[in-house]
């Protein structure tokens, strides 16, 4: 864990650095609250939350979703940007069809084939398209599903952040506490 946090402190930029750049500068004072910036399991565990809840958001605005809320929520801003990385076109069709199941559990009426997964290709608007127009014929269970979905994923990465990081803790007092005793 020591080894992730100094990671993270090197690639994560430093606040300082990042207020002196002048397109940063529009967002005013809230962007450079500490909290924003700090690494600590609820920081972090709630920014891996906002991200895993904003990845699934279509299209370009997953990122501008994740920073609204970290800066809302006051958690980690870079690690909720990071964390929405996760979404990609080798994973968003899956992660649909199972936004797609959950759906239907929740509106079950609605029960029809599921369409072909699109063609995705290098040019980006056509495969933008495609996937849009694939998620269309999804229809009302896929727009219950996605947020049930990222709802879920938010829970259960906040959860595991926050258990993993309290798991390290209790393992490093022990080792601490033998080694002084």
């Amino acid at each position: 864990m020591r080894k992730l946090h100094r990671w993270l402190n090197n690639i994560i930029p430093d606040p300082q650095t990042l207020r002196e750049r002048r397109l940063l500068r529009m967002f005013g004072a809230r962007v450079w609250h500490p909290a924003l910036w700090h690494l600590n399991r609820r920081s972090v565990a709630g920014g891996v939350a906002a991200g895993l809840f904003c990845g699934l958001i279509p299209g370009p605005l997953q990122m501008p979703g994740a920073a609204i809320a970290a800066v809302v929520l006051r958690v980690n801003l870079p690690v909720a940007l990071l964390t929405t990385l996760y979404t990609n076109p080798f994973t968003i069709v899956p992660l649909y069809l199972i936004a797609y199941r959950l759906g239907l559990l929740v509106m079950p009426g609605h029960a029809a084939s599921v369409p072909p997964a699109p063609e995705l290709s290098l040019n980006l608007s056509a495969s933008f398209a495609s996937l849009a127009e694939w998620a269309g014929a999804l229809g009302a269970p896929l727009l219950a599903g996605v947020p049930l979905l990222a709802a879920l994923l938010a829970l259960c990465g906040y959860f595991t952040v926050r258990i993993a990081w309290g798991m390290y803790l209790r393992l490093a007092w022990r080792q601490r506490a033998r080694r002084r005793g």
